[in-house]
């Protein structure tokens, strides 16, 4: 729990009354954010008075700014929290102006409509008391981390969101499951992060608040205090978008990095890649309203635009996503990319073969980008308790690993918390997390109960379909004009056929051998009269976790359960002798 958080928790109690809790987020986010820009500017604020007065281009302005104060943004109003409160009457205009006089990168007030809420806490006489309380804290990053912060904003969120009873997991993700991701991400085998200079970009097209950028960016930092890691994203919510922008603008990156919108119809980073990619899309999340837009996109964009591969059923996007970070990855040939991403289980086995899903799969498999998958534990996110998975892409694979696909089962590393957050009640802590890393590290050395190391042609399967005959009255078959047997619809059915059936190896038989062996072996003996309908064979792709881990619990003795349930019968009975008396 966050003290920080508490604190500017107990600064919402003024604004009982005239606001509702769902409302109180409108005006504790965008102060916590302008308290602490405020105390960020606040050693520098005369200088750049003085610059501004000189310069009249914002982009002049800015150049100069940054040569003096090593900050891209800038403010250069005459107000500040140190002296906003002395004109008690012009509060509210004071206030305004201050916010006006920001950079133009600074847009982030005008995603909560800040001004809107200065006039109504004005009107409802809460203007004065909120300003003071926020300018008694101070919010400078040598006081308050950039992690602390990270975690203040997260713990506000999650509270206005309780009061509201809303979810709180469009906006933010573990920090214990995005530094499990992000040190897989970063576990490249030979790859020397702490190396003289190293300079990488880091993506993440649903930012949120900004959680997996920072995180990211500490982890490498750690490893290397002179790397250079330039941090990009895009979020649709605006208020998630206006803490990303403003956490970033605060750590001095490039505030035009986090872009406004939805990724998935309007990629602001169109035709840009990346070192690393990295995303925790909403799971489940219906896109009908965009499927018009996005067909259009990958019918017009050919074979090579991000949706080529195919196209998940509306219901749930999440493969959307996994597409888009495949397409941002750096292309082989300028070095390569690697994405790491969150999503549930429906992408492992969603659709038949040849449906959407499953030429993503078989895309994604064909082409030698899965390098490993995590399954997490249960438990871990704070709207919901079902099984995720950390996938992770890579197209340039060590040699180790090339043509093979690394499945870990996580779901026993975890610690059980104290509290329970909404649905959250574990968490991965250090520990945890090193035994996964290990397991990855380990590769084909690893505990095969917990790892399994599978070629990419294993995931594959055929599904064919078999034929019946259809059999007049006397049960002899019908035969068209050429002689050749009708089937029987009713009696038509389909089989999944494994690339690997009797052994098979990918190349080493051709599909109609193997289905042929497949069909002589497990059919035919069945069903002699049967056949196979070669024009309908279609080819499909599934990732089985569960199945790959599966253990066999067998039943207990027949006469240890039946000893049980006489006792419960007797238990039974004493209490209807009890209610007889």
């Amino acid at each position: 729990m966050s003290t920080l958080g508490n604190f500017i928790w107990s600064i919402a109690d003024q604004l009982r009354g005239p606001y509702r809790p769902n409302q109180y987020g409108n005006v504790i986010l965008p102060f916590t954010i302008l308290r602490r820009l405020d105390c960020i500017l606040e050693p520098d604020r005369a200088t750049v008075r003085e610059l501004a007065e000189k310069f009249d281009n914002p982009n002049r302005l800015k150049i100069e700014v940054k040569k003096v104060t090593g900050r891209s943004f800038y403010n250069t109003s005459h107000y500040s929290f140190a002296n906003l409160l002395k004109d008690a009457d012009g509060l509210a205009d004071n206030l305004t102006d201050y916010i006006d006089r920001f950079s133009p990168d600074v847009d982030v007030f005008e995603y909560f409509d800040f001004k809107k809420e200065i006039l109504a806490l004005e009107k409802a006489e809460l203007l004065r008391e909120i300003v003071t309380s926020f300018g008694e804290i101070d919010l400078h990053p040598d006081v308050v981390s950039n992690s602390d912060m990270g975690d203040a904003f997260e713990y506000i969120i999650r509270k206005f969101n309780e009061a509201a009873n809303e979810t709180s997991g469009d906006h933010y993700t573990p920090r214990d499951a995005i530094r499990l991701l992000v040190d897989l991400l970063f576990a490249e085998k030979d790859v020397d992060l702490t190396e003289g200079g190293i300079i990488r970009s880091l993506y993440d097209p649903t930012a949120g608040t900004g959680g997996m950028l920072s995180l990211a960016e500490e982890h490498l930092l750690a490893q290397n205090p002179e790397a250079k890691l330039t941090l990009y994203g895009q979020e649709y919510n605006p208020q998630s978008y206006a803490i990303c922008k403003s956490d970033l603008l605060a750590k001095g990156h490039d505030a035009t990095n986090i872009a406004f919108g939805n990724t998935l119809t309007d990629d602001a980073f169109r035709g840009r890649h990346f070192d690393y990619c990295m995303s925790n899309p909403p799971y489940g999340v219906d896109w009908k309203q965009y499927a018009k837009a996005i067909a259009k996109e990958r019918d017009s964009a050919g074979p090579y635009g991000r949706f080529a591969p195919g196209l998940p059923a509306t219901s749930d996007g999440q493969m959307l996503f996994l597409l888009h970070l495949a397409h941002k990855m750096r292309p082989a040939e300028d070095g390569g990319g690697r994405v790491g991403i969150i999503m549930n289980g429906s992408p492992l086995f969603s659709g038949g073969a040849e449906s959407g899903p499953s030429n993503i799969r078989r895309w994604l498999l064909e082409n030698d980008l899965v390098e490993a998958i995590v399954a997490l534990p249960t438990n871990m996110f704070f709207n919901t308790g079902i099984a995720t998975y950390i996938w992770i892409l890579d197209n340039i694979k060590h040699p180790d690993r090339q043509g093979k696909v690394q499945l870990i089962d996580g779901t026993s590393f975890w610690t059980k918390m104290r509290k329970n957050l909404g649905s959250k009640g574990r968490e991965i802590n250090d520990g945890d997390r090193a035994k996964v890393l290990q397991l990855y590290a380990d590769f084909e050395d690893a505990d095969p109960e917990l790892s399994k190391v599978l070629r990419n042609y294993e995931f594959g399967y055929w599904t064919i379909t078999v034929e019946r005959p259809l059999l007049d009255e006397d049960g002899n078959p019908t035969v068209d004009r050429k002689g050749h047997p009708k089937s029987d619809s009713k009696k038509r059915e389909t089989e999944n056929v494994p690339f690997t059936y009797g052994g098979s190896t990918a190349g080493a038989a051709g599909e109609q051998e193997v289905i042929q062996a497949y069909f002589e072996a497990e059919l035919k003996p069945h069903v002699p009269d049967a056949w196979i309908n070669w024009a309908k064979t279609k080819t499909g792709y599934e990732i089985p976790f569960s199945r790959h881990f599966y253990k066999y619990i067998p039943p207990r003795p027949l006469a240890e359960i039946d000893a049980d349930l006489e006792k419960q019968v007797a238990k039974i009975l004493d209490l209807l002798r009890e209610v007889e008396q």
